[in-house]
């Protein structure tokens, strides 16, 4: 009995090990999209207004920066709504958009201008003044945002 156990633990340690590692890898390549630029340029969703500058956030509603970026980006489509269109996309809702915007970090922020064509993006949290800088330093003036006061 002794003997048997000598063999047993050896041979569980190693297919512990070599599962372990296998997982590592699996969960490293579902990880890491490789960025294919066209890909990424010829996407235009459906509900996509073609005249206006576009902010594409990509995340999961489990994550926590995506979590805090969900209020920014809600008070960027509103506060700028006939002047800058803002997508979401939650990529355990719609996993290919992961693969089609080539994201490798949630959340990613891509800035489109009006022809449909990446400026920029940015891998993680982004608050609203970056967002709004970001547009400025591209080029892209968005105006005043709307005053609820009367």
């Amino acid at each position: 009995m002794k003997n048997m156990w000598k063999v047993v633990i050896p041979v569980f340690l190693v297919i512990t090990v070599a599962g372990v590692i296998w997982m590592k890898k699996g969960a490293s390549v579902t990880q890491s999209i490789v960025p294919d630029t066209n890909i990424v340029n010829r996407q235009r969703p459906a509900e996509s207004n073609a005249t206006l500058p576009r902010l594409v956030d990509i995340g999961a509603g489990k994550c926590i920066p995506c979590k805090m970026m969900g209020p920014i980006l809600e008070e960027l489509k509103s506060e700028y709504k006939g002047r800058l269109e803002v997508i979401v996309y939650d990529i355990w809702q719609n996993p290919n958009q992961a693969r089609n915007f080539a994201v490798n970090i949630i959340p990613t922020q891509i800035f489109f201008d009006k022809s449909g064509k990446e400026l920029f993006r940015h891998e993680g949290f982004m608050s609203k003044e970056d967002i709004l800088a970001k547009w400025n330093e591209l080029g892209i003036f968005l105006g005043k945002e709307k005053s609820n006061e009367h």
